[in-house]
């Protein structure tokens, strides 16, 4: 979480405000917080929002203020507890306002993995990213089912159709109808089919270098994880699909083979239920990737049209481009490109990298 040029800790809610105020007083000695260090340190998509503030021997904390009528910090705190208990490096909660959703952290430092990548360098952020698959298989290990919400076909198409809910219907000004209605359908109940057919893990469900800390402690070698509070227990392929396609950042397929590989044998070597051939697993990982990435498109085309946060349909393009090269390797999805191509513009080319699924 990097903190922004602007120090300024403003609130549209006055009511809310003095809440605030009066929650952190009572906290003020027990952690021995300095009221006046108060500092914006980030904001995400949702309405929760970062603050730092400092104690008295200089070291900073987080709060994380989450209004309740929007936000449920409960899965937060019950998923940093799984994930504690795996090892990983998660926020430690040091109090937390339940009923008013205020919330003091540790500060897991002020630079994210997504800060410190390279990205005309490929090969010298190796080590970044086989630190994230450390994390990461620590993670699908600890996995038990029961445990989190199932990653399962109803929220599978519920997340799929904000493609023509949000991309095509509110941001495109398509009428979702008659032919392209029934290509998305049979579409999406294909991708839904290879989604389920992979084994079911942890998913931490937004893995990617702008939700990994590098540790503020030089001696700490784990890099932190932030934004898990909508983990699910689902398919081994999307956190590593997830990681290596990212929302801010592409990479040449050469790199995403390399990492992805990477995983593939740490996942194998941790036990955990990988498919025995890599060619399989890459197709597995692809067709998980699609579904997030029409997911996402509808996501950020929403945060722009209904939640006012523009600067996220800018990246659109880059899922519109995923979802292309990913429908361009399969035969079942050329409906899907010609659907896509029609609607952005763009020229179709009939290049299959695999003939048959």
């Amino acid at each position: 979480m990097s903190e922004p040029t602007l120090q300024t800790v403003t609130w549209s809610d006055t009511a809310r405000q003095a809440r605030f105020d009066t929650w952190l007083g009572a906290l003020r000695q027990a952690h021995r917080l300095v009221p006046g260090s108060l500092r914006p340190a980030s904001a995400d998509a949702s309405f929760r929002r970062y603050l730092r503030i400092d104690d008295e021997a200089g070291t900073s904390r987080i709060i994380m203020d989450a209004p309740p009528d929007k936000e449920d910090c409960r899965p937060f705190v019950k998923v940093a507890g799984l994930m504690q208990t795996a090892g990983l490096l998660v926020p430690q909660i040091l109090a937390w306002d339940e009923p008013q959703g205020f919330m003091l952290l540790d500060d897991l430092g002020r630079q994210t993995m997504m800060e410190v990548i390279d990205p005309a360098r490929p090969e010298a952020n190796q080590g970044l990213y086989l630190r994230a698959l450390e994390a990461l298989v620590a993670w699908q290990q600890a996995s038990r089912p029961g445990v989190l919400p199932a990653y399962d076909e109803a929220l599978l198409l519920r997340e799929l159709q904000l493609f023509p809910d949000w991309y095509l219907g509110r941001h495109r000004g398509i009428a979702v109808e008659g032919s392209m209605r029934e290509t998305l359908d049979a579409t999406f109940r294909l991708i839904i089919a290879r989604n389920l057919a992979a084994p079911t893990v942890y998913v931490h469900r937004d893995f990617m270098p702008r939700n990994l800390m590098i540790p503020g402690q030089p001696a700490e070698a784990r890099l932190g994880v932030l934004d898990f509070q909508d983990a699910v227990h689902g398919p081994i392929t999307y956190d590593i699909a997830s990681l290596m396609r990212d929302a801010f950042l592409s990479w040449d397929e050469e790199v995403v083979l390399d990492i992805t590989v990477r995983y593939w044998q740490a996942a194998r070597k941790a036990g955990l239920p990988v498919d025995a051939d890599f060619g399989e697993f890459w197709r597995a990982v692809e067709w998980m990737g699609l579904q997030r990435h029409l997911k996402v498109a509808g996501i950020f085309a929403r945060l722009t049209l209904r939640d006012g946060k523009p600067k996220y349909l800018a990246d659109t393009p880059r899922f519109i481009a995923y979802i292309r090269a990913t429908a361009r390797r399969y035969r079942e999805l050329t409906p899907l490109l010609r659907l896509v191509d029609q609607v952005e513009g763009t020229a179709m080319t009939e290049a299959f990298s695999f003939g048959r699924s």
